[in-house]
Parts: C-alpha cells; structure tokens; sequence
C-alpha cells in the first residue's frame, strides 16, 4: 500500500481487498461495493467502500472487467493479500484425518508419496506436485549387489530418506563374476559408505578404487560409475503429479489451458519452480512455504497460474525435496498453503522415523 497513508485507511482497504479476493474466488464473478456491505461488516459506509476500491483500483490492486460494476484481483492485488492478509488456518477435522491416514501401517517411501500426492490433490482442488527426496541432498543408507548373469550384477541404491534407485552393471565378457568376490565388494562399499552424503561419496570411492585387488577391480570400476551416474548433481530428478483433472474444471479461468499442461508434462519446469524461488516473497509469514503468482513463475505458460510450494526433510533446515500445488490465481491462498504445510510436515514426519510420524 502506498507509504503515508492513514493507517486505518490502509488496514480497512486491505480488509475490502480481502472481501474482493475471497468473494471472487469463491463465485467468479466481479465484486460489487454493495456485496462487501452486505456480507463483511467493515463499519463503514458505502460511499466509503466505493472509495476504498476507487483507491485500490488506481494503485492496480484490482480492476474493472469490461462494464461490469464489480471489480476483480490483479496480480497485483493477488500479491498484497498472500503477502499482507492470507494466513494458515488450522486443519479442519477431516483434512487431518485424511492427513493422518498416510501414514497408517507400514508404507514405504513410493507409497507415501502416492497417497501424498492424492490427498493434496483432493484437499485443495488443484493440481499436486511431490518430489522424491533427491539422491543428490540424502545420505546412503544401504547399497546391494545381486548377481544377474555371469558378466551382469543389480546394483541397489538405498536412502536415508527410504528412495530406492536400481542400476545395472555390466563387466566386460572376459569379467565372469565371482558370487563370493561380489558379496565381499559389497560389505566393503557398505562399511565404507553408508552415512555418505553424495558429494563425500566419490572421494571414497577412488580410494577403494586404489587399493582393489585385480580380481574385483573391474566390478568395482563398474559400481563406480554407476553410482556416481545415479549420484551426480544433474541426475533427474522424480516427481509425482495428481490432479491434472482439476486444471480442467479451472478452464474459465486461463486463456488457453495447453501450454499449461504441456509444461507439466515437460516436469523440468515444475521442478524448476521449486528451486527458482530467488525473487518470491514468503507465503503470509509462514516460513518454508512459497507463492508465485503469475508473471512470477517466469514462464509463459504459467502467467495465469499461481503455485504454492514447501520443503520438506526429515530434520530442521533439511529439506531434501518439495511439494506444491499449481492452480488458477484465482485460487484459495489461506486453504491451500494450509493442506500444502500441512503434507509438508506428515512427509518430514515420515522421514524422521517411527517415533516422530506417530
């Protein structure tokens, strides 16, 4: 709001701001200075509200589509009232249970992921976006050699965070593996590497490397490159999406729904949103959560869409990969930075192990 302004001023159109935003959202239709009197009891008169809008319209927080007498959020307006006015509300009774019940029974990472991706999609009527922890930010837990074939071994890659990647490793045909050779490789890459972050790993490795023995250095050269292939810092990442269906139902409210979708089908565009977050401002205060709104997403097929992401990891300050949302900017702000915090913290829970999921 412009500086030198009556406070009470400013608080009360920030309050009409609001009024406009969240009738908008709900009915998509242009918002009258007679519909914010008769549903918001702001004190004030009408003439007052009209010229609270008048204001708002000027400093391009809201416009006047076509000759309708209402008035709409721009980007703009959008933007001051995350900023200045949207806060997390508390989960309703059913979103927690619906929350909760991903983390009922013994899962797995791929399945919590799932049902997260679903219950976001579900809670706030968008598209849900959920990145698997990233091989790049966790530690190793567990690597596994299975011998496939005389010259073929299946290397399994297992993570603090519970992902599991495979690899297959090939040594050359005159190589003929040895299953007492591998097993040996394996409790040494063990003992060596387990509680490795990925950029510890290579260091380790060349000194295994070293000092082999002639017999395992080819399957060791082998292992090698395929874990700091799965390992290195531009490896592709994975992501699960739910909710495609949603953008559709929100067809009224872009020009052309295409390009949105082929951008998210590309994925490196999502994924590049939860990273290129240099010049968005903190959702309403509430810390590790994001809001692009339009413009903001630096792409031109989501200049009328907004996203609302958060990390997430098992510990404090430890994100190891993101969620979000992708929707209309006429969007819910309050509800869907609620569900999306709200997955955030189950995922970090389930993370952090038993104890803290419960």
């Amino acid at each position: 709001m412009a500086r030198g302004r009556d406070q009470m001023a400013d608080d009360r159109r920030l309050k009409v701001l609001s009024a406009i935003v969240t009738d908008y959202v709900r009915t998509r239709e242009p918002v009258g200075s007679r519909a914010i009197v008769e549903r918001y009891q702001l004190g004030v008169s009408p003439a007052t509200i009209r010229n609270d809008m008048a204001a708002l319209e000027d400093e391009g927080y809201i416009h006047q589509p076509h000759t309708s007498a209402g008035r709409v959020p721009t980007q703009k307006g959008y933007r001051l009232f995350v900023d200045e006015v949207a806060r997390i509300k508390p989960l309703s009774a059913p979103e927690r249970a619906a929350i909760t019940a991903l983390l009922t029974g013994e899962v797995d990472l791929d399945q919590v992921v799932a049902r997260s991706v679903r219950v976001l999609a579900q809670l706030t009527g968008q598209l849900a976006v959920v990145e698997y922890p990233s091989l790049r930010r966790t530690a190793l837990r567990h690597l596994e050699l299975v011998v496939l074939a005389p010259t073929r071994v299946l290397l399994v890659i297992i993570t603090d965070t519970g992902r599991v990647e495979q690899r297959t490793v090939s040594t050359p045909a005159t190589e003929v593996l040895d299953p007492v050779a591998v097993e040996h490789l394996r409790v040494r890459l063990n003992a060596a590497l387990a509680g490795l972050r990925a950029e510890s790993v290579i260091p380790v490795l060349t000194a295994l490397k070293e000092q082999a023995s002639e017999d395992e250095r080819a399957l060791l050269t082998a292992v090698t490159s395929a874990l700091i292939e799965a390992l290195r810092p531009d490896a592709e990442e994975r992501l699960a999406i739910a909710g495609t269906a949603n953008l559709a139902r929100s067809t009224p409210d872009f020009s052309c729904l295409g390009p949105l979708l082929d951008a998210i089908e590309e994925q490196v565009v999502l994924l590049r949103l939860f990273t290129d977050t240099s010049d968005v401002l903190p959702a309403g205060g509430a810390e590790g959560m994001r809001v692009s709104i339009g413009s903001e997403n630096h792409d031109d097929a989501l200049a009328e869409a907004s996203v609302v992401t958060a990390a997430y990891g098992a510990g404090t300050g430890d994100a190891v990969a993101h969620l979000g949302v992708v929707g209309p900017t006429r969007m819910d702000y309050p509800a869907t930075m609620t569900a999306v915090r709200a997955v955030a913290r189950y995922l970090s829970r389930f993370l952090a192990g038993p104890d803290q999921a419960a």
